[in-house]
């Protein structure tokens, strides 16, 4: 499959509908399966990649299938490419401590990529993870760096499109962080 140019996602309030919904989104459309899991508080995540009309095909038979479970989903078309090696946990500073640190904490794993997109679309940043829904509650936690001056235009960014959504939990710029705050995603 190509880059996917696409992203959409869809919580839910129920384990046995999020497999059954899944089924049906992945026949649907030709989508690529990012992260399907149970999350913290009893929910179901499943986060697709493809095509714009792919991902909106797959995300409208999602909603359509079971209405009632739906807590939130969403659908960024043209979504920044480094949303998805963030969200894959494979980005790998160069050795050198940035000169910021941005965390963004949201209140579900869904508004988080969203919010991701935003900042990477605003400044010249790099997502180092995006962190959905596991072990964090059901929240959604944004690890960004750069300058001090990209981080926190890209954390604006980011905390508007929470705060839009109604689930900016946090948001925190750390200028020059220390070596040993990043030693465990280095």
């Amino acid at each position: 499959m190509t880059a996917p140019k696409a992203i959409g996602a869809i919580e839910l309030s129920s384990i046995a509908i999020g497999y059954q919904i899944e089924d049906e989104m992945l026949k649907a459309a030709s989508v690529e399966l990012l992260i399907a899991r149970t999350i913290c508080s009893g929910k179901y995540l499943i986060v697709l990649g493809g095509s714009v009309s792919d991902v909106q095909a797959a995300i409208q038979v999602g909603l359509t299938a079971a209405p009632e479970a739906i807590i939130d989903h969403l659908i960024v078309p043209n979504v920044h490419e480094g949303v998805f090696p963030a969200l894959g946990q494979s980005v790998v500073l160069d050795g050198q401590t940035p000169g910021a640190l941005g965390v963004l904490e949201t209140f579900s794993g869904t508004s988080i990529l969203a919010a991701a997109d935003a900042a990477a679309k605003a400044a010249r940043v790099t997502l180092l993870r995006i962190h959905v829904a596991m072990a964090l509650g059901g929240k959604g936690l944004l690890l960004m760096t750069g300058t001090v001056a990209d981080v926190t235009a890209a954390m604006q960014a980011a905390a508007e499109e929470a705060r839009t959504r109604g689930l900016l939990v946090s948001e925190v710029v750390i200028s020059r962080p220390s070596r040993e705050l990043l030693t465990e995603y280095l």
